[in-house]
């Protein structure tokens, strides 16, 4: 008999063989009829013998397959479970075994073949509760939850009864797909039979189901009922409020189970150190952090440095993080993942990019996280070369056709990069897209101030039966500023408000004000600001940038004032609202008085204050003040210049007829390749009258952008004021002939 096992775990047809080759006849006749049964009639004694043995030796067959069968789930070993599976068929036992039937559904459901699992149960001649659930609990591991309660369905109809593994299946089918009202449906059934007096697992089951669903009132409630609770009860009810941000509530259950003498284990550890993370506790983690050293966890759980490693990132710590990380006795690829997740979401690229170089050098392969976290990284850093680089990975492996998660990585880096041709492309191509992949093309196309291309997006996601969230409405009302859509931002107001987004989702209330604002309607944009349930310093900037704008200089500091007097403290953003109104309305001296205002204040200006007051100086023409502040930019705020900066500088020397610092300041910038530089060039040729000059800058404008209108126009002009009516002529015979 043991020679025959051994035979079995290599491959089943020996062990058969061994069998056939060891028995009587009988055996043979047992394992597939292939030797003849050969029973003396004058022997009733014998036939009765030979009859036994053969149903032992098809006991010890089916046993020695079963056994094999939990031996390829372990493995995970679908190839020789298939092959098994063609020998227990050829042996014709399948059709009187039902714990032989089970024991193939259990088999290929573990294994992930969950298309065979069904078929292997819809083939079954007598199928059980055993066979429903092995098959139910394959869907339910691999998150495929609508799939497990459509099996639950077809059960019940076959007049099955679940037991207590079933429901527990089944509850967290209903977590997987928020179905809380088929849960407490069966949290009804399982409390009628009495299964949770004796079963911790159930209840366990109840309490995470609850907490996926946020429904934490009925979670606690069941876990404060149930005749016994345990370290996996607590856990499920922590993990949900770490799912859903609330660390707070996360760290008092974690208290109270204490009190209650339960030692966490790994998983709750890791649950809290998440916790630890969301509120920024440094201090409980560093503590956490000791419990979980002291027990020697670290050397046993990698997913608890992965999750220490994380909580040291999310609490600012990275120095620590990066410790951490060296320290570990075990790296994976989750631990480098964590740390360059946080780098990527405090918009730290650069670190994220080092970080993930440093992953590859040491041997790890990145996962679908990694990848979609240094896409990430890509976009902020606007490292369009690696992002193409990452891409090419990603497709190579196939990752595309799995995650809907990596394609919508994949389009934000590119819009985030500028380049929304090819963002498009990718999201054209994609095999399954969502949402929130539409959402990322949508927010390109708006950053861009593309907001006609925006509002097609929009329109397109609509047409695909998909919702938009309070993103998409933020971008989309962005969108309708661009344009001055108002029609379609008051279409997206009213959606807005029937959802009742605004009591949450303070950006919605801001991007509402600053549509109605760039529309133009300032008293809708102030009854909308005033009605907001929370207003922040964005709010506020969207207004003043308003009234600034349209030249109200007095309600713009109003507004200003007040702001402050409600405990606002202005930022790098509501002062540039207020310095860039008093710009666009040419009002020097306002400008540079709240840039010295602004400074008094302890406020650092940046990029963008610097772009208001050179533009300031430039409509003024205030040549020398102009110089200073674009020297000071750099050496006292070590802001350096970029493509805007340049441009007004060249508007700064070209209206006041230098023209050979005007070109010596495009020969510094690192690329010429912005058209608007080249138009202020030309503005300044057609102030003063400089023909060669202003030929030489629309030929470099018109090898740019060939449509650019502004530089034909410009051109035309100067040749027209010039005399020059025939070269004026043909300038504008090819603007026309590039309009059509």
């Amino acid at each position: 008999m043991r020679q025959c096992e051994r035979c079995v775990r290599s491959h089943v047809s020996m062990h058969a063989a061994c069998l056939m080759r060891n028995s009587k006849g009988p055996m043979g006749a047992a394992y597939g009829g292939r030797r003849n049964i050969k029973i003396s009639s004058k022997s009733s004694n014998r036939t009765l013998v030979s009859a036994r043995q053969a149903k032992r030796d098809s006991r010890v067959i089916s046993l020695s397959f079963v056994n094999s069968l939990k031996a390829c789930a372990k493995r995970q070993d679908l190839y020789q479970g298939s092959r098994i599976h063609a020998d227990i068929r050829d042996s014709g036992l399948l059709e009187k075994n039902i714990y032989l039937g089970n024991s193939l559904v259990s088999m290929y459901a573990k294994c992930g073949a969950l298309v065979r699992a069904q078929q292997v149960v819809d083939e079954l001649r007598v199928r059980d509760v055993v066979s429903w659930t092995a098959l139910i609990t394959g869907y339910v591991q691999h998150g495929q939850g609508k799939e497990a309660l459509c099996c639950f369905c077809r059960m019940r109809s076959e007049g099955l009864s679940p037991n207590a593994i079933t429901y527990a299946c089944i509850l967290k089918a209903c977590g997987i797909t928020q179905e809380v009202d088929m849960g407490e449906q069966m949290h009804g059934e399982i409390v009628n039979k009495g299964l949770l007096e004796n079963n911790v697992v159930l209840g366990s089951a109840l309490v995470d189901m609850y907490a996926k669903c946020g429904v934490f009132s009925k979670a606690r409630k069941v876990l404060d009922e149930l005749p016994v609770r345990n370290v996996v009860s607590w856990s499920a009810l922590i993990a949900g409020y770490v799912r859903q941000g609330q660390g707070e509530e996360a760290l008092g259950c974690f208290q109270k189970m204490k009190s209650e003498g339960l030692s966490p284990d790994a998983i709750t550890y890791a649950c809290i150190l998440k916790a630890c993370g969301i509120t920024q506790d440094a201090n409980m983690g560093k503590q956490i952090h000791d419990e979980i050293a002291s027990q020697g966890l670290l050397e046993k759980e990698i997913m608890v440095g992965s999750a220490l490693v994380d909580m040291y990132a999310k609490c600012g710590a990275f120095t620590k993080a990066h410790k951490m990380l060296d320290e570990l006795p075990v790296h994976d690829v989750v631990s480098w993942s964590a740390l360059i997740a946080r780098y990527a979401q405090e918009g730290k690229g650069q670190e994220a990019l080092s970080c993930f170089q440093k992953m590859r050098s040491k041997g790890f392969s990145p996962n679908a996280i990694t990848y979609a976290c240094i896409l990430k990284a890509c976009g902020i850093t606007q490292d369009i070369d690696m992002g193409k680089q990452i891409h090419d990975e990603i497709v190579s492996q196939g990752l595309l056709g799995k995650d809907v998660v990596l394609g919508s990585a994949l389009v934000d880096m590119y819009a985030k990069c500028g380049v929304l041709a090819k963002a498009q492309n990718v999201l054209d191509k994609l095999p399954v897209r969502d949402a929130v992949t539409w959402s990322a093309l949508i927010a390109g196309y708006a950053q861009q101030g593309h907001g006609h291309e925006a509002l097609g997006c929009f329109k397109r996601m609509r047409s695909e039966g998909f919702s938009p969230d309070a993103v998409t409405y933020a971008c989309v009302l962005k969108a309708c500023g661009i344009t001055q859509d108002v029609g379609m931002g008051e279409k997206i107001h009213e959606k807005i408000a029937s959802q009742g987004l605004l009591k949450d989702y303070v950006k919605l209330g801001n991007a509402l004000v600053d549509m109605y604002v760039k529309c133009g309607l300032l008293a809708k944009a102030q009854n909308i600001f005033d009605e907001l349930p929370v207003r922040n310093v964005v709010s506020w900037s969207a207004l003043i940038a308003g009234y600034a704008q349209k030249g109200q200089a007095q309600e713009a500091l109003g507004c200003f004032q007040r702001m402050r007097s409600e405990g606002i403290s202005p930022n790098l953003s509501s002062w540039n609202a207020l310095i860039g109104g008093y710009a666009q309305q040419g009002l020097a001296k306002e400008t540079l008085g709240c840039f010295q205002w602004m400074q008094h204040e302890g406020v650092s200006p940046d990029a963008i204050t610097f772009v208001n007051v050179l533009n300031a100086c430039s409509h003024s023409g205030l040549l020398d003040e102009g110089h200073m502040y674009f020297d000071n930019m750099r050496e006292t705020y070590g802001i350096l210049p970029d493509k805007e900066h340049y441009t007004c500088m060249v508007d700064l020397f070209g209206r006041a007829r230098l023209f050979d610092k005007a070109t010596r300041v495009i020969k510094m910038m690192p690329s010429s390749d912005y058209p608007p530089v080249w138009s202020a060039l030309l503005g300044a040729c057609q102030k003063w009258g400089n023909v060669k000059l202003g030929r030489f800058a629309f030929d470099c404008a018109v090898q740019l952008d060939g449509s650019n209108a502004t530089a034909y126009v410009l051109m035309t002009n100067i040749y027209a004021a010039s005399g020059m009516q025939e070269e004026a002529d043909t300038i504008e015979h090819r603007r026309l002939k590039n309009a059509t």
